[in-house]
């Protein structure tokens, strides 16, 4: 490569339409597919991942001790996610060589147990509807042994209890042998008495059974930990099974942190007072983006020269609205420059409503995140009415948090008259008034309590900001005629 060329630099249009469908990423996936999978013909498997709809499907492993609720976890993850389960139990039942070869060993050899895994996963099941795998791997040699085979789950679950609430689950599990679900004598009876009748205490229950398999997990733990890193969370299971998994299933659906291309272009709304400039000058300070502030844009075109920044001078200087054509046209041609287009902006102070959001949009200004920050009315009041500016250095204070070091000070701040009590107040109905249309078009919006520190604010945007959306729920799989 010729290193005196430019540099390739992607259009813009081509970043926006990559985003919005998801290129980049599906490109990394497959790439990622490729190297674990090492398939003989790539074109014909990459043809076969996206025929099939494959390329982001459901890799979990649920770990845990005993009695932690494992099963459960599984069987409610595969229910919402249309997903395979997957035991080593149920390995056991398939018919093939391989599980009379594991059973005639007792399954401890340890390349056996992959190879009865790399069987299963390769089906069309789980290739198509991906898999949630209970209780395996035990340890990090077959963890290891996993990652060789080209096995990488996306997810890994580690749920955890004290040993001593452990111990009294496994005292009063029950199993149903036809189902295979599992119940509990004190915790979760079954309400039909013919279900009761078949039930049948499980394997393994009896105290210095679990206290063997406790040990033997935590053994092994630290290796698993250590394996699955970054792909794992630890998920408290002394607690109503119901909380549980709603925690299993929040993490399951969220997305590892990308290394594909991405152009920021972030929008704050919220109430005057929210802190939305100053959260636009963190963010744009630590990602290197534009911060482009609505009416600072418009103060900076009516301060030149120009026919425009003639005409919407005087409205500026009244106080009067400026007509929404022509903020538009300026607000696009100001995020139309090569230093939005190539490092990303993030703006607020428009759009205040429908129309305004929906030009911006057919402009080709879609934002990618979306926060609404949101205080009560008698807040935003106590922050708005009582700041005053300096007009010598430019510095707000504040009476009852920021005040002025000096009598000096003091005596030349300034109050803006769009503070007082009467203007703020117009402002806020105006506000709430058009919120709900926004809320409606911007429906993957991030909501964040905007009543609280500014630096817990700006760690909860920038965790948005750098992680990837999680999965809808609509996208997981419904089967089809032919499956």
């Amino acid at each position: 490569m010729d290193a005196t060329a430019k540099p390739l630099r992607i259009p813009p249009e081509m970043r926006i339409y990559a985003e919005q469908h998801s290129i980049f990423d599906l490109i990394q996936a497959m790439m990622k597919r490729l190297l674990m999978e090492k398939p003989e013909d790539p074109i014909e498997y990459l043809i076969d991942l996206l025929k099939n709809n494959s390329i982001e499907v459901p890799r979990i492993f649920v770990l845990g001790p005993p009695a932690s609720g494992k099963r459960t976890v599984v069987k409610q993850l595969c229910k919402h996610l249309g997903a395979t389960c997957i035991s080593t139990e149920s390995l056991l039942r398939e018919e093939s060589d391989l599980v009379k070869e594991a059973l005639e060993y007792k399954a401890n050899q340890s390349m056996l147990w992959i190879n009865l895994v790399q069987q299963r996963l390769s089906k069309k099941d789980c290739i198509k509807r991906g898999w949630v795998f209970e209780g395996f791997p035990k340890t990090r040699e077959q963890a290891f042994r996993l990652q060789a085979a080209g096995i990488a789950p996306e997810h890994v679950v580690l749920l955890d209890a004290p040993d001593t609430v452990l111990i009294e689950r496994n005292l009063g599990k029950r199993i149903d042998p036809v189902t295979g679900d599992v119940y509990h004598t004190s915790f979760d009876w079954p309400s039909s008495e013919h279900v009761e009748k078949r039930l049948v205490e499980a394997d393994g229950i009896w105290e210095s059974e679990t206290v063997a398999g406790l040990l033997e997990y935590q053994r092994n733990l630290k290796g698993l930990e250590s394996t699955y890193s970054t792909v794992s969370r630890v998920i408290n299971a002394d607690q109503p099974s119901i909380d549980v998994f709603s925690q299993v299933l929040t993490f399951v659906l969220s997305r590892h942190r990308s290394v594909a291309p991405h152009t920021p272009r972030i929008l704050l709304h919220g109430p005057p007072g929210s802190g939305k400039s100053l959260q636009a000058a963190l963010i744009a300070q630590k990602y290197n983006i534009v911060n482009i502030c609505c009416g600072q844009v418009l103060k900076a075109v009516a301060a030149d020269e120009t026919s425009q920044g003639e005409l919407i001078k005087p409205g500026l200087e009244t106080g009067q609205e400026v007509p929404d054509s022509t903020v538009l046209k300026i607000l696009t041609e100001r995020l139309s420059r090569l230093d939005c287009t190539t490092r990303g902006w993030v703006l607020h102070g428009c759009p205040r409503n429908l129309e305004q959001a929906e030009k911006l949009n057919s402009a080709g200004f879609t934002p990618n995140r979306v926060f609404f920050l949101d205080m009560p009315d008698e807040v935003a009041v106590e922050r708005v009415t009582f700041r005053m500016t300096d007009p010598v250095t430019g510095q707000r204070y504040h009476s009852l948090y920021k005040a002025a070091p000096s009598q000096q000070i003091q005596d030349r701040l300034q109050v803006n008259p769009q503070d007082s009590a009467e203007s703020l107040q117009r402002r806020l109905d105006l506000y709430r008034t058009n919120l709900p249309e926004l809320q409606e078009l911007y429906s993957d919006a991030i909501y964040v309590n905007a009543d609280q520190d500014p630096h817990a604010i700006f760690e909860f945007l920038e965790s948005h900001i750098v992680n990837r959306l999680p999965k809808p729920l609509s996208h997981r799989w419904t089967p089809s005629p032919s499956d």
